[in-house]
């Protein structure tokens, strides 16, 4: 019954949050298979670890026969430690109370206010250190975005790009790696920044990675950009705020330059793509004046900005990518 299931929905991210935390898929990874070799390996209880993968394997995260527990294909790839492709880490993220918590407490007290009861600004304060948290667990889940961003950009020639908002790092980083001549300026609150440097470093682009540290809407950009990436970050403000933060990057691009927006974009009647639908929840409770736009909404924003020429490409993902020329 989908009403019962929306219902208990939150336990089913509550056992999996459990299992990455514990380290269930990296324990069957290693080589145990029933709930006792598993509990060993893990320091938990035999029942409690019975209980939890028969739940896992429902959910066709495990495979179960005759008592004998084994990774799907999904969690070999992405939820065992040891693999090269491991995204449990967005827990730390996706799962933090400082969201769930809001969203599970406050989300009645949301909707009648139409805003966030998490106090002014709610996510975007200045200087929140949940950014340095997504920094640092979120970076996994953007490799197929960022390498499509990435693909639409020259792979040689000199091109000079500003990551607003950058986070992770990992969409100049993938620009970067694509391009041997790319010059990489990534902004962000300073600690922030620490993170995408030290993946800056990993990736081995440190050498064309420079920073701004600060607001978006305060700092000096600069002028004389090739591209700007604007990745994940007009969701989180009202349409005039977006407006007047446009016209910035507007500015600091060169003629004919681009700015390159990756967003949760729903269509039109928002029936669709699910998670864009979906994730203006997260705004709702997050944020004052958040939502997940669509791109008729998104069009005035860019042309009052000055941008006359704005296409939407969407992605398997189920983000979008809208690319606006100067």
């Amino acid at each position: 019954m989908p009403i019962f299931e929306m219902l208990r929905a939150f336990q089913e991210t509550a056992a999996l949050k459990s299992a990455i935390e514990i380290g269930v898929f990296t324990a069957i990874g290693e080589g145990a298979r029933d709930a006792a070799s598993i509990a060993a390996k893990c320091g938990a209880s035999e029942r409690g670890v019975r209980i939890l993968c028969d739940i896992l394997a429902a959910n066709e995260l495990l495979t179960k026969h005759n008592g004998s527990y084994d990774n799907s294909v999904n969690a070999k790839v992405f939820l065992d430690k040891n693999s090269p492709a491991y995204m449990g880490g967005i827990t730390d993220f996706i799962c933090d109370p400082v969201i769930t918590d809001h969203i599970l407490r406050d989300l009645t007290a949301c909707v009648r206010k139409g805003a966030t009861m998490m106090g002014p600004d709610g996510t975007v304060s200045d200087n929140n250190q949940i950014w340095v948290k997504f920094a640092r667990a979120m970076a996994p889940i953007t490799a197929p975005a960022a390498q499509y961003i990435a693909s639409l950009l020259p792979n040689s020639g000199p091109i000079k790009v500003l990551d607003i908002a950058a986070g992770h790092g990992m969409f100049g980083i993938a620009v970067a790696k694509h391009n041997p001549e790319a010059q990489i300026t990534a902004l962000d609150w300073a600690a922030v920044l620490e993170v995408a440097k030290e993946n800056a470093a990993k990736a081995g682009v440190a050498d064309r990675y420079r920073t701004i540290p600060g607001s978006a809407f305060d700092v000096d950009y600069g002028t004389n950009y090739d591209v700007v990436l604007i990745t994940n970050f007009l969701h989180h403000f009202d349409p005039e705020t977006n407006t007047r933060f446009l016209r910035k990057v507007y500015a600091a691009l060169k003629p004919g330059g681009k700015a390159i927006t990756l967003d949760f974009v729903p269509d039109d009647d928002r029936s669709a793509p699910l998670v864009a639908v979906r994730f203006a929840l997260t705004m709702l409770a997050t944020t004052e004046h958040g939502d997940a736009y669509t791109f008729a909404e998104y069009q005035p924003m860019f042309q009052n900005a000055g941008f006359a020429s704005n296409t939407l490409q969407r992605m398997e993902t189920q983000q979008s990518v809208i690319i606006s020329t100067k």
